[in-house]
């Protein structure tokens, strides 16, 4: 059964729109999702992947545009649900890094301090993203 809203990690993302090897189960698993959600982060970090991709040669010019202009059209379109990221969550991701001898990055403590206030679970393609946001008692789909 489809959950409700699931937040959406960068990983799958990147996963979903630029040939990777978990990219069918990246598909697989956002088809499921009924109100899949993301915050301005998300698309920032998006942003900078498809920009690295591009550094990398990984993605051509021209892919790289087409990709970063598909995932847009998909946001304008209401695919994915934006949720704001405030002052709160800054607070509560700092919060989340000094709470214990955390593993979590400045980017995903935040990640997970919107997906936490929202109170939804996370889809993630990223195991020690998945291991650390557990340890904070977060609800995670991890893809394989």
């Amino acid at each position: 059964m489809p959950a409700d809203s699931t937040y959406v990690d960068t990983s799958v993302l990147g996963a979903y729109y630029c040939p990777e090897p978990l990219s069918s189960a990246a598909e697989s698993a956002l088809l499921k999702l009924r109100d899949p959600c993301i915050s301005p982060l998300t698309e920032v970090e998006f942003a900078s992947l498809v920009a690295r991709k591009r550094r990398l040669r990984d993605l051509g010019e021209r892919e790289a545009s087409d990709v970063l202009r598909l995932f847009g059209q998909h946001v304008a379109e209401g695919y994915f649900r934006r949720l704001p990221l405030g002052t709160e969550h800054f607070l509560r991701a700092r919060d989340l890094i000094g709470s214990m001898a955390s593993a979590l990055s400045t980017l995903d403590a935040l990640h997970l301090a919107v997906a936490l206030s929202a109170g939804i679970p996370m889809l993630t393609a990223d195991r020690d993203f998945a291991r650390a946001a557990r340890r904070h008692d977060a609800s995670v789909i991890l893809i394989k």
